[in-house]
């Protein structure tokens, strides 16, 4: 089910004195189980992106297409497209509002019609699902548990409705390490075991770097870059003249070459970790 978007344009105010170009003339596929990672400084276009995606906003001019059905035609339905599209805000936990963890996610399969078993089966597995016990957890208040629980609950509510494509904005922020590399863990072992479709704005270059197969940068509404992070994290200049910056181990491996030292262009976190380990070693790197 891949998502193609075609000469997306969105103009905030449109023909008034405060008109705002969001998103300038955007082409993109996203192809069925990419892990996609999403960055650009604040006001480069990426929220107003994602919130194309499942019918939230509508473009001024361009088309975008579910299941090659133009998502903002006649024919398609909004309920239909946020099943499939899943959209997990900045702190989503401030959507919490059921006395209970099980209620909170069964909402949304409730609203689809279901039958109680089907529902209780999809709460169990969502949990399940972002690493919560649903026997140990069920019957609490999600008021009383820590940030991270209130993360995950959060996304299981709508890992529950079953999308086929799931995105998340800064779904770290404000969370201590700890909870960080828990929910990311999640978040990678639901695109691994689900064939999920994930895109992930995040404004963490380390996280990026670890976790997608495509990254995708923007800028002033448009789309500055696509490819691998090997790729794009060899891109320094460009990304720190547009606001950004690169994981630390770039900058790293960059002084060290700069230096003399025989390392490869790479940003694979791994492979970058044997080389700067065998540099340190003494040991020429082959």
């Amino acid at each position: 089910m891949p998502i193609k978007i075609e000469n997306l344009t969105h103009i905030y105010m449109k023909d008034t004195v405060f008109e705002h170009i969001a998103l300038d003339d955007i082409s993109l596929t996203i192809e069925d189980g990419e892990f996609i990672g999403l960055i650009g400084h604040t006001g480069s276009g990426k929220s107003t992106l994602i919130q194309h995606l499942n019918g939230l906003l509508k473009p001024t001019f361009g088309k975008i297409f579910l299941d090659d059905v133009d998502i903002n035609s006649k024919e398609a339905s909004l309920k239909t497209v946020r099943q499939k599209v899943g959209l997990v805000f900045q702190y989503p936990e401030h959507q919490l509002f059921e006395e209970t963890v099980s209620k909170d996610i069964a909402f949304g399969p409730k609203n689809l019609g279901l039958d109680e078993k089907e529902i209780e089966k999809r709460v169990k597995t969502s949990l399940e699902l972002v690493g919560l016990n649903y026997d140990e957890i069920k019957n609490s208040s999600p008021f009383d548990l820590s940030g991270g629980q209130k993360r995950r609950i959060a996304i299981a509510g709508v890992v529950a409705m079953k999308p086929k494509v799931l995105i998340l904005d800064e779904p770290t922020a404000g969370l201590d390490p700890r909870g960080r590399d828990e929910i990311l863990g999640h978040i990678k072992k639901l695109h691994i075991k689900e064939k999920m479709t994930v895109l992930l704005v995040s404004h963490s270059m380390e996280d990026i770097a670890r976790l997608v197969d495509k990254i995708i940068v923007m800028n002033r509404g448009k789309i500055m870059l696509i490819d691998t992070p090997d790729k794009v994290f060899k891109e320094i200049k460009l990304l720190e003249n547009v606001g950004l910056g690169v994981p630390q181990v770039s900058y790293l491996m960059r002084e060290l070459k700069d230096r003399g030292f025989p390392i490869e262009d790479s940003i694979s976190t791994e492979k970058a970790k044997e080389m700067l380990l065998k540099v340190f070693r003494g040991k020429k790197y082959a």
